[in-house]
């Protein structure tokens, strides 16, 4: 089935507004069918490319002692090694800017992106123009799965800088025909200004972060303004936390603006990120597993999870010409599923979305601890605000795990003692021994970005045992 590779697709192509589907052969394939005419032909075809034009992956295999020709099958793919962070920005200080992995020449670089480089050097994606084309073609597709339509307004209320998310949507909403509304994020000012233009222009889908969602919201009610009946919003996708896959910040940010919220992303080196991306009935993220390959493995053996199983993704690039990422190891926690969806698509799906990262996952005590499953009882607890902090500490050799939570504003102060022992008592029924601490509303920091809810002290508290 695969014609040429990499594939070209129709610019001007669009479906019937009244489809489900933006190409019904490919989503409703049997999947055993999909693999052999699709994604194998696709991979062998990337696995074959990459081995020619880039150094990294021709060093990397010759001394795992394997050759494409050698992979025949899914399982043969198996064998090929995990590419990791690490060794990205090691090939990128050795190389620089882009490392020994671009494929292509400078003059057929469409666009320069990167990450932030908070917990290390930036790494450098360098994405050629036929790359470019491709990714807003999937990110289009998947939109049109979430039920966005060319009449749509689609707000981008996330950062335009090296980050990928806002460009993905706005390339995506630009090949679906559907107007673009790229307000951004980050700017003093930047929210009620953003309030004031929803209010205003009435755009009907909304993109960003599930916590900035939330503090828009926020600072609208405190203006007398109810998001659900003076705004426009009918479809919120999200990407950047893993709040949107959480069963009760789904409903809360429903319930706030009156529109679905729909879950989507994997990580920046993966663009285009949202082939992990729910569709409008919201029964877990879609694996559009034809464009981007993505496996679930198990993190201590590393062999593939099975059906219904939780496992680490890891994800492969099945049209990347430029810099093509294969077999890389994300690390997203998450379980996986074959059974049907409602909307006929019949790609797995992650049904808990990703709700941890291996690197976010932290140990309190001997247990596994995932910042998700804290935030769902705080969310599905009446009587608390939107934001949260999960402290830990270590006194003397035993860690605390602290949980400090705003209550919201209309709880009458004399009530805060029992909704602290509440929250208590359902945090301990799901095994989290926890000291809750509450706090008055509008306490804790605000984001537009990223929320970042997690601070572990225990480092702090080794450092000063260290020096006495």
């Amino acid at each position: 089935m695969l014609k040429q590779w990499p594939p070209e697709y129709d610019s001007s192509y669009i479906p019937s507004p009244d489809s489900k589907f933006w190409s019904k052969e490919l989503e409703t394939m049997d999947p055993e069918e999909r693999e052999q005419k699709v994604i194998l032909p696709k991979l062998q075809s990337q696995l074959k490319y990459a081995y020619e034009r880039s150094l990294l992956y021709s060093r990397k295999w010759d001394k795992a002692g394997i050759k494409p020709e050698d992979i025949r099958s899914l399982e043969d793919f198996e064998q090929i090694p995990f590419l990791t962070k690490e060794e990205i920005r090691q090939d990128q200080r050795e190389n620089p800017p882009f490392g020994s992995n671009l494929c292509i020449s400078l003059k057929d670089l469409g666009r320069v992106q990167g990450t932030s480089g908070t917990t290390g050097k930036p790494t450098a994606f360098g994405i050629g123009k036929g790359d470019m084309a491709r990714i807003a073609e999937a990110h289009a597709r998947i939109m049109w799965a979430m039920g966005v339509r060319q009449e749509d307004i689609v707000f981008i209320g996330s950062f335009f800088s090296l980050y990928w998310g806002s460009w993905g949507a706005l390339v995506g909403t630009e090949r679906l025909g559907a107007a673009a509304f790229p307000f951004g994020a980050g700017v003093p000012g930047q929210t009620d200004r953003a309030i004031d233009w929803m209010k205003e222009v009435k755009p009907t889908v909304f993109y960003g972060t599930p916590s900035y969602s939330l503090y828009i919201a926020e600072k609208a009610k405190a203006k007398g303004l109810d998001p659900a009946k003076d705004f426009n919003f009918r479809i919120l996708f999200f990407s950047g936390e893993p709040g949107a896959g959480i069963p009760s910040t789904k409903k809360r940010i429903e319930e706030t603006y009156g529109g679905i919220c729909v879950d989507s992303g994997s990580t920046a080196e993966m663009a285009p990120w949202m082939t992990n991306g729910e569709c409008e009935y919201r029964q877990g993220m879609h694996l559009w597993q034809d464009i981007v390959y993505a496996e679930l493995v198990d993190p201590v053996t590393k062999g593939g999870v099975p059906d219904g199983k939780e496992g680490a993704t890891v994800y492969t690039h099945l049209e990347r010409t430029s810099q093509p990422m294969i077999r890389f190891w994300a690390g997203d926690i998450a379980t996986w599923t074959n059974a049907p969806c409602p909307c006929g698509r019949t790609y797995p799906r992650l049904p808990r979305g990703i709700y941890g990262r291996a690197d976010d996952m932290f140990v309190v005590r001997g247990e596994n601890v995932y910042p998700s499953a804290i935030e769902d009882v705080i969310r599905e607890v009446g009587g608390f605000g939107d934001e949260y902090r999960i402290i830990i500490t270590r006194e003397k050799t035993m860690d605390e795990l602290v949980v400090q939570a705003e209550y919201a504003r209309d709880v009458d102060t004399g009530l805060v003692p029992q909704l602290k022992r509440k929250l208590e008592g359902e945090l301990k029924a799901r095994g989290l021994r926890t000291v809750v601490q509450m706090v008055a509303p509008g306490t804790l920091e605000r984001t537009e970005f990223k929320a970042k809810r997690v601070i572990d002290k225990r480092g702090l508290y080794e450092e000063l045992s260290r020096l006495g």
